[in-house]
């Protein structure tokens, strides 16, 4: 208890000093020490207490919470215990590998997941574990470092529980956590960084697109996403890195969302590389069409990301009844579907209103009794706790 008063009138006091100055970094790692093994809150402020933030007007932007998590390890070595810090700038080297080839050849990588506060105040992650070996697997097919599991989740689980009070009250949006790893060593020649930094910050968030489905699922105020086919731009080809979320497979797109944008629209749907006919996904999110009672999403082949949302939306659809697949869908395929919806963590489930494809917009079936309305109420009382999980998908603080 001593040791902890200590740190507290040293963190307080050095919020006071200059950022630089040594005793405020003495201040981060002795809190570090406590926090790493017991979760313990390094805060000032009561865990009642929300940070003074604009619940009913959140968007999706950067609006940093008070700690980040890092952790470092050097090529070929394993991650060992991480530390939180006030939320701060961070030093690269000009050579650093993901400065340097980060665009090129992918030295980066990241992930997205999202804290909810329930109406009892419990604070509750969403599948964390399920971006941990996504992060993983991403990390071997780019020759990189990366965190256990295990390691992944409890960070995940030290940050959400240091900035509890950014988590947004029920209904008003979630705490959005972005793990990054990426090559932080210096490296001139093209190969594997020699050290790679492991971080998380975050960032309270309401919806991501200003159309969709607000935070109070139901269909009242749901606006809905017009997507335009790219033909000129595509996302990813086959053998390269379009199936892992790394950093590299993001610019590229921006040019084709800004044009798409001045024309109107609310994002871009991209077509496979090879035929130029068969749907991939939009930017940022997975697709799904509907015809009847059955659900098709293109299947994941090396090219499309295997999201998190869209493989909890497809068990929750085979619990509705609804048969659900995954194969190539053709572009031609739009034309007679009853509904097309949208899945990723950041845009939860996006109701698609319409596509067009070579000056031909087709509209889709919106409002009161649509499967992804149905699909999203259930996936997001999963996520806030109105609806019992008895998938073992959350994860109470």
């Amino acid at each position: 208890m001593i040791q902890r008063s200590a740190c507290l009138r040293s963190l307080i006091q050095s919020f006071r000093a200059p950022p630089s100055s040594l005793s405020q970094l003495g201040a981060y790692n002795c809190y570090t020490a406590q926090a790493n093994s017991s979760l313990q809150k390094p805060s000032i402020y009561s865990d009642d207490e929300y940070a003074d933030v604009d619940w009913d007007n959140l968007g999706f932007g950067i609006n940093p919470a008070d700690y980040m998590y890092t952790m470092k390890c050097s090529k070929d070595e394993n991650f060992e215990q991480g530390q939180l810090s006030r939320y701060r700038n961070i030093e690269l080297s000009p050579s650093a590998g993901v400065l340097n080839y980060g665009q090129a050849r992918d030295d980066g990588l990241y992930e997205s997941t999202k804290a909810y506060k329930t109406k009892d105040g419990r604070v509750l992650l969403f599948r964390p574990d399920q971006h941990a070996m996504r992060l993983k697997m991403g990390a071997e097919r780019l020759c990189m470092s990366s965190p256990s599991v295990d390691q992944f989740v409890n960070a995940v689980k030290e940050i959400a529980h240091a900035n509890k009070r950014w988590v947004p009250p029920p209904g008003k949006g979630s705490l959005y956590m972005r793990p990054l790893l990426m090559g932080s060593g210096p490296v001139l020649g093209l190969a594997p960084a020699p050290e790679y930094t492991f971080l998380i910050f975050a960032s309270p968030v309401g919806n991501y697109f200003k159309a969709g489905f607000y935070f109070h699922c139901t269909l009242q105020g749901t606006a809905p996403l017009n997507l335009y086919i790219e033909e000129e731009f595509v996302r990813a080809t086959p053998g390269g890195a379009g199936g892992v979320k790394t950093i590299g497979n993001y610019a590229p797109v921006l040019k084709a969302i800004a044009r798409a944008k001045s024309r109107g629209f609310t994002d871009v749907l991209y077509l496979d590389s090879v035929n130029r006919k068969y749907l991939e996904e939009v930017s940022s999110c997975n697709i799904f069409i509907v015809k009847g009672d059955v659900i098709s999403t293109p299947a994941t082949n090396g090219t499309i990301l295997e999201g998190v949302t869209r493989k909890s939306i497809m068990d929750i659809a085979r619990d509705h009844g609804y048969q659900v697949e995954e194969r190539a869908i053709p572009v031609d395929e739009l034309v007679d579907a009853d509904e097309v919806f949208c899945t990723g963590t950041a845009v939860v489930v996006g109701p698609v209103g319409s596509i067009t494809y070579q000056n031909r917009r087709i509209e889709y079936k919106m409002g009161p009794g649509s499967v992804s309305g149905k699909l999203y109420s259930t996936l997001v009382g999963i996520q806030t706790g109105l609806i019992e999980d008895k998938k073992g998908w959350t994860i109470e603080i």
